[in-house]
Formats: structure tokens, C-alpha cells, sequence
């Protein structure tokens, strides 16, 4: 059992990577290249040397990509790493396809889908969309290689957000465009400059933004005399693990067990539906007292078996309590 659900996560990751990566690809294709917008990434660099030099984009990819999967290896291990692979030679037959199939301008750059002079809205349209396909595939387990892999390895041993890690290089990417005389005066360097930095600050938001959110994690109490039922329901159907508290009330005076259980946040239906329906499954009625606090982050603690409440860091923000009975 455990082993088939183990196989669909896999296939389930590989599968989203690959949406993630149709997603990047179409993105920097149809909205940043033809307008020859620079963004930051190793992704980035390579069109920044595609746009000064002409030496093709997915060349200038592979090659420093080659380079940093050693990084992956020696700091995120061969599982990242396996999927890393995956991904970056997906991307460089994408971006390979994509500039064959799409129709081009006469400086062999792809149409400008948006039209001319649109070049700020064809920006924020990619950078929405790169920043959603760049949160797709982290938040599956892979990476589109290059500072990706950087991020990744950062915020695996500090806490550090991907996109602050990202910013950080990017910056200094995007701002290689002074050094390129092949971009016109320095007036027209800092131009592209100042779309880069709109970029680089788009897209991160984005990535950031779809991040935490879908990290976000609830922390239940529960206060009933069915515990034990509500605890074998929760753990059977969801997969979740639950702690058993001894509780006493100090105005009542009665000892009593409290649940306590860690999920994520769009779990938590699931869950009250699991505990209406032992509570009082005929309309009945049982006093019950649900807390819940809100986590932040926390998303790969609960992809580890065995780890207990007395292993959780401390919370890093304000508990917002929501109380009430069921």
C-alpha cells in the first residue's frame, strides 16, 4: 500500500515538473525573448548572451548547468539531483522546439505576440507566468537547475525564502548588462537594466507568493470524548499523524485527552468533515471544541514519518486562534 502511494508521489512530481517546465518555456518564448527582455537565472545570462552575441540560448544554458549539477549532487543528494537532471534537459529541448515551432521576426527572434511597443505588459504577463511554473516545479521536489539550484540548496539548511536567495543573484545577473557595449549607451544598457529589475521582482513575488501559500499549515486541537475515534479516523484517511495530550480543566476539574494534529492548510476540511460526521453522523450533537493555529511554512516536517510534536521549531510568527464548537 504505502509503496504504490510512494510510486503515484513520484509520478505525480515528474508530471507537475513537466507542466513547470511547458509552462517556463512557453513564457520566456513568447513573452521576454521576442522583446528581448533580460531576467535574471541562469536562464536569464544565456538570453543575455544570446541578445549581445547570437550564441543560442539553450547552449549557454547546458553548459553552466552541467557545471552545477555537481552542487546538487554533493548538497541536495542524487534524489534532487535525479529530478534536477530531468528537468534541465527537458528545458533545453523545450527552449530547442519552441524557437523552431514559433514564428519569427526577421531578427530570428519569436513574434511579438502582444504587438510592438508592449513591451511592459508582455514583462508582467511572463514574469506572473515563470513565477507560477518556477513554484510548480520547487514546490514537487525539482528544480530548473542553474541558481534554482542554489535557492534550493540555501533554503534546505537556512531559513531563507527561495525568492530572497533568487533576488540576490539575480540582481547581479541582470546587472551584467552595463558591461555589454553590444546593448547601445548606457542609457539604453539601464533601460534593459530597469525592465530586468521589474522582472526579477515579478516573477520572485510570484514564485513566493504561490509558495507560501501553499505551504501554509494548520495546527488542530481537539477536545472530545470520541478522541479515539476521531484519532483513528484522521490518521486512516488522511495520513496524518496525531498526538494524544493528557488535559485538565481548570474550572471543571475534569481530565480529559486533547488531540493534536499538524496538517496543511486546504486539508482542514477534509478534517472537520472527518470529526462532524464521528461527533454526530445522525444530526445528533456531542460537545466538541476545535482550536486551530496557523503555521507558517512547515510543509517538508510533515513529509517525514516519525517526527513528534516535541520536534517541532518554534513557531516563528503570531498564532491566529480561531475557536468554536461543532
Amino acid at each position: 500500500m504505502f509503496e504504490k502511494i510512494k510510486y503515484w508521489d513520484e509520478v505525480k512530481d515528474y508530471l507537475f515538473i513537466t507542466l513547470g517546465i511547458m509552462m517556463y518555456t512557453v513564457s520566456f518564448t513568447v513573452f521576454l525573448m521576442p522583446y528581448q527582455i533580460v531576467a535574471g537565472g541562469v536562464t536569464g545570462f544565456a538570453a543575455i548572451i544570446d541578445y549581445a552575441t547570437g550564441f543560442h540560448i539553450q547552449n549557454t544554458y547546458i553548459i553552466i548547468n552541467m557545471a552545477l549539477l555537481v552542487v546538487a549532487l554533493k548538497v541536495l543528494g542524487f534524489k534532487f539531483m535525479f529530478k534536477t537532471i530531468y528537468a534541465i534537459f527537458l528545458l533545453y529541448f523545450m527552449l530547442i522546439v519552441a524557437q523552431d515551432i514559433i514564428p519569427k521576426q526577421p531578427n530570428g527572434y519569436p513574434i511579438k505576440l502582444l504587438g510592438e511597443g508592449q513591451d511592459f505588459m508582455s514583462m508582467v504577463i511572463g514574469c506572473i507566468i515563470t513565477g507560477l511554473a518556477l513554484s510548480t516545479v520547487f514546490l514537487h521536489n525539482g528544480s530548473t537547475g542553474g541558481t534554482d539550484i542554489i535557492a534550493a540548496a540555501v533554503n534546505k539548511y537556512h531559513n531563507v525564502s527561495l525568492g530572497t536567495v533568487l533576488i540576490t543573484i539575480d540582481f547581479c545577473i541582470i546587472g551584467s548588462c552595463m558591461f555589454f557595449p553590444q546593448f547601445g549607451t548606457y542609457l539604453e544598457r539601464a533601460h534593459k537594466v530597469m525592465f530586468g529589475l521589474c522582472v526579477m521582482t515579478l516573477e520572485n513575488f510570484s514564485l513566493d507568493y504561490v509558495m507560501n501559500a501553499r505551504r501554509e499549515s494548520v495546527q488542530f486541537m481537539i477536545f472530545s470524548n470520541k478522541y479515539q475515534e476521531i484519532a483513528n479516523a484522521i490518521g486512516m484517511e488522511t495520513g496524518r499523524g496525531v498526538t494524544i495530550l493528557d488535559g485538565h480543566g481548570w474550572y471543571t476539574g475534569k481530565e480529559m485527552k486533547v488531540l493534536c494534529i499538524l496538517a496543511k492548510k486546504r486539508e482542514s476540511t477534509d478534517i472537520f468533515r472527518l470529526i462532524k460526521f464521528i461527533v454526530h453522523p445522525l444530526l445528533g450533537t456531542c460537545e466538541i471544541e476545535v482550536i486551530i493555529a496557523h503555521v507558517v511554512g512547515g510543509i517538508d516536517l510533515f513529509r517525514k514519518p516519525g517526527v513528534g510534536l516535541h520536534q517541532i521549531p518554534k513557531l516563528q510568527r503570531p498564532l491566529i486562534f480561531r475557536l468554536g464548537k461543532i
